[in-house]
């Protein structure tokens, strides 16, 4: 299986699991290919409504490009919603981190597994912040 059809599929888990607990999600399929800010994901329900941008990995680490980070900031304070990553580590559950936590390097953002061990939301903690 190639790398973006296992991130489609990742994304697709995230949308089935927002869907099994009443909250509506849709995946921007084509997302970061379009000159406007697009995230991976949004949800929400009647109180929240959240933008995410999703990355599953079996390294230790996860780098975001600088520009995947400020456009989901730019659309997130656009359509007033809450910008988080979600990451899920090799054989791990999701874990979704808002984008404060994310590490800022040379041109880009970094999650390793233990700051979001650490720092992380679980599926269900992030539903009910």
């Amino acid at each position: 299986m190639s790398l973006k059809s296992r991130g489609t599929n990742a994304e697709r888990d995230l949308v089935h699991k927002f869907w099994e607990v009443g909250w509506a999600c849709f995946r921007a399929a084509g997302s970061g290919s379009t000159s406007f800010p697009s995230p991976d994901l949004i949800a929400g329900n009647n109180l929240r409504k959240l933008a995410i941008e999703a990355k599953i990995t079996t390294e230790s680490r996860k780098y975001f490009t600088a520009k995947e980070i400020l456009e989901l900031k730019d659309f997130s304070e656009k359509f007033g919603a809450e910008p988080w990553v979600a990451i899920r580590f090799f054989r791990k559950p999701w874990k979704f981190l808002p984008i404060e936590d994310l590490v800022q390097s040379k041109g880009s953002f970094c999650a390793t597994q233990e700051v979001v061990e650490r720092r992380g939301f679980s599926f269900e903690e992030l539903i009910k912040s």
